[in-house]
């Protein structure tokens, strides 16, 4: 008795299909990454020019209040002697009847130059 064997066909059988054939959607991811660095590059180039002009205007203050500041102090200046005459005036009127007082005389005795202080004498009563 001749026992005939299953066998597989000639040329054998197909390929058992064991992904998912799934059509591909959007490019590549190379061409995402390359979208994402333009992209990104193209947004960097307002944020530098910001810093490139907040730089600039933060110079041009700088140039300016360097320029005004003698301006300023002349006007301390003229302040200080402004206050200074007033002060002499008030020591004048106050030490009239005072003998031995010269009007105006620094109370330091050095040659030493001293800022001079102002006090408000604001809500002070006089006596």
């Amino acid at each position: 008795m001749v026992v005939a064997q299953d066998l597989p066909p000639k040329g054998g059988y197909d390929s058992i299909q064991w992904k998912r054939n799934l059509p591909s959607r959007g490019f590549r991811p190379s061409i995402y990454l390359a979208i994402l660095g333009v992209t990104s590059f193209l947004g960097f180039i307002p944020f530098i020019n910001g810093i490139r002009e907040r730089r600039e205007l933060t110079r041009e203050k700088i140039w300016a209040r360097a320029h005004i500041l003698p301006l300023l102090q002349a006007e301390i200046d003229r302040d200080t002697v402004r206050r200074h005459y007033a002060t002499v005036s008030r020591e004048k009127e106050l030490t009239q009847g005072l003998d031995g007082w010269e009007d105006g005389k620094p109370i330091f005795n050095d040659d030493k130059i001293h800022l001079p202080s102002f006090v408000s004498l604001e809500g002070v009563k006089k006596a």
